[in-house]
């Protein structure tokens, strides 16, 4: 049975009681000590007489931990102990859901691996294992789709670390589009993953963009800085709430796209939606949708991953860039 944050605070309360064989603790000192120790949290926390021998029957319980506490006679009334002073609800074996649910977490946190700032990630993972005594023989349960080759990772954690600390970067870059790479101070403010690449934006002072995008893996190098940091109050899930992607164009507004789907791909299309704006209805035999986003590349590339299952229906701009790209790829 799940335990909540304010119940297993009274439990640990409850053992101090029954460990401490200097002290004979009555029903109601438990209340009282349970109380005390509660308000130092929460003044508004309390519990009653009732709610302390639900307590200790849950203590006792197996779904609970299997305590053996005494009820020892003094004169008219009992008071409560453990049979053991040496047991404590922290020294319990973990069960084998809790040890499952602990390699899972271990395995969850390997979504990390590759990357520069959580190199820690290995050595918690060794620790949980060696103390715990956790030696996981079974096929992994969890698997994410991160590729750890990427080119570029090494640069992560300079660029993490000149984000915390408000840090100005010198940066040589090389795009695709470019055949020698060019160098400029650059403000990270915000790194962002898509479509397993890496991005950081930030402001350039070349050409005083304050949202200038960098793919890390065209980064040949970056060093740190004096220059003093110029921070921005861009809110990035806004920033990007409007794209697909992480390519905002200067000066565009949202638009409605609507897409037409045939049914064999309608299904994916409804569990994994475009875009959070995705609305969506059938229509004459397919499932049409309708999203508001600023036209960018990677919307392009999006539609064009479902060919040949889908329409471009409007803007009528995008429906005439959809079928030029279609009908290149027909000459080639």
């Amino acid at each position: 049975m799940p335990v909540n944050k304010n119940a297993y605070i009274r439990y640990n309360i409850l053992d101090k009681c029954f460990r401490n064989i200097g002290k004979m603790y009555f029903i109601d000192d438990l209340v009282e000590t349970v109380n005390e120790q509660l308000k130092e949290i929460d003044p508004n926390l309390s519990v009653s007489k009732r709610q302390i021998l639900e307590d200790i029957k849950f203590m006792e319980s197996s779904e609970g931990f299997g305590a053996e506490i005494r009820r020892v006679r003094y004169g008219k009334q009992v008071y409560y102990r453990y049979e053991n002073s040496k047991f404590s609800i922290n020294n319990k074996p973990l069960t084998q859901e809790e040890i499952n649910s602990i390699i899972s977490a271990i395995e969850v946190l390997g979504k990390f691996d590759g990357l520069p700032q959580f190199d820690w990630v290995y050595e918690v993972e060794a620790l949980l294992k060696n103390k715990l005594g956790i030696v996981n023989t079974q096929q992994p349960i969890v698997a994410f789709d991160f590729n750890r080759d990427l080119q570029g990772l090494s640069h992560f954690k300079v660029l993490y670390d000149s984000i915390v600390n408000k840090c100005v970067l010198w940066v040589r870059y090389k795009s695709f589009k470019d055949e020698i790479p060019y160098e400029f101070n650059f403000h990270p403010y915000h790194l962002k993953e898509y479509n397993n690449r890496w991005f950081v934006l930030g402001y350039n002072e070349s050409n005083e963009k304050p949202y200038w995008n960098l793919a890390l893996d065209r980064i040949e190098k970056i060093e740190t800085t004096n220059v003093p940091y110029i921070e921005t109050s861009i809110d990035w899930n806004e920033y990007f709430y409007d794209v697909i992607g992480v390519t905002r164009p200067e000066g565009e507004e949202p638009v409605e796209v609507v897409l037409s789907f045939n049914l064999q791909r309608a299904p994916y299309v409804i569990s994994k939606p475009l875009h959070p704006s995705q609305k969506h209805n059938y229509k004459n035999d397919r499932l049409e949708v309708r999203i508001k986003v600023i036209i960018n590349n990677e919307l392009m590339s999006t539609i064009l991953s479902f060919c040949p299952d889908v329409r471009v229906i409007q803007p009528e701009s995008l429906k005439v860039k959809f079928m030029e790209i279609i009908s290149s790829y027909l000459k080639e």
